[in-house]
């Protein structure tokens, strides 16, 4: 057996965003040892580590990792893909067993959970990495290389627009609930937001116009960018040209009104990330603070209709929640 391979534990293995970091732990030739959800359709796993242990309660997990330590196997790192509000306390767990934590995004939900983590990984030595997946795709990284090289001054505008359809599960399930999810901004927007902050530099001023159940929307000055955002879930917003297509999902990113193109090469970049993690190069918690303090401030901001640039999304009629009376 190689003895280089990784040793990995994953929590939330029935979500749907797992199966993107059993795909990297395989495709980094590393190993998942063990796995926990309190969901047991996780039929997926056979494709990837069929022989990993699969637990559906925490106690049972946490005691067979405690095992497999006084045993002399040591898990290297523990992987996070459970919904937002538990990632704090698994990150937690992960240093206090002795392994490096890899973190889905939104890592945390406030600033203050980023100063608390600081300090776990000071007392325990561990690292938390997170899953930024679009500061390594190559059309994102062109994008930045040529920003970088621009004279000091120049402002470009910017257009965000991504919307992706929900249907009414949505609302039921934990992401529909602002304590847990973070809403709208923070569920499906935070890695948009870390990607401009990353190339166009920091926030000089953030106005919120919208943030309700299904979308939210805002303007931003960012050092070398004004910036007008819209977000939603709602299908009812979608272009009526996208709608006659089938489709139910669609993001825009213009630039100076010149279109980011990086609708492709997505499939490989969970597994970049951990190349890059397993190298030491993952990005921790400086990195993903920056816009988790963002949505934090969209999130508690006051609506401001009419102040600042406002994306043209803003005026489409507002929607009633679905299990409003």
């Amino acid at each position: 057996m190689n003895n280089n391979r990784k040793k990995f534990g994953l929590i939330g293995l029935a979500g749907y965003i797992a199966e993107r970091h059993l795909k990297a732990i395989k495709e980094t030739g590393n190993d998942l040892i063990a796995a926990l959800d309190k969901f047991d359709n996780v039929g997926k796993i056979d494709r990837y580590f069929p022989n990993a242990d699969f637990f559906t309660e925490f106690e049972r997990f946490d005691r067979h990792i405690d095992k497999l330590h006084r045993e002399g196997t040591q898990l290297d790192y523990i992987t996070i893909c459970t919904p937002n509000y538990l990632h704090d306390a698994h990150i937690r767990f992960a240093l206090r067993v002795g392994a490096d934590a890899i973190c889905e995004k939104p890592i945390v939900l406030n600033p203050w959970n980023v100063d608390a983590l600081q300090e776990i990984e000071k007392e325990t030595g561990g690292k938390v990495n997170t899953i930024l997946q679009l500061r390594l795709h190559p059309s994102i990284i062109a994008l930045k290389e040529k920003i970088d090289k621009e004279p000091a001054g120049k402002i470009h505008e910017i257009d965000l627009t991504y919307l992706t359809s929900r249907g009414k599960w949505y609302y039921t399930s934990w992401k529909g609930d602002l304590d847990k999810s973070g809403g709208i901004a923070t569920n499906i927007g935070i890695h948009f937001f870390d990607m401009l902050m990353w190339i166009f530099g920091d926030v000089k001023k953030n106005i919120v116009h919208l943030h309700e159940h299904d979308r939210a929307a805002g303007y931003m000055e960012l050092e070398k960018a004004r910036v007008r955002w819209f977000l939603s879930i709602n299908y009812d917003v979608l272009p009526d040209e996208i709608k006659a297509k089938g489709q139910r999902t669609y993001r825009s990113i213009t630039v100076d009104g010149e279109e980011i193109e990086f609708s492709g090469g997505f499939e490989d970049l969970h597994t970049k990330s951990y190349e890059e993690i397993l190298k030491g190069k993952g990005f921790g918690l400086d990195d993903a603070r920056p816009s988790i303090e963002l949505v934090h401030a969209i999130r508690n901001a006051p609506k401001q209709k009419w102040q600042g640039e406002e994306h043209p999304f803003v005026h489409k009629p507002l929607s009633k929640h679905p299990f409003s009376k």
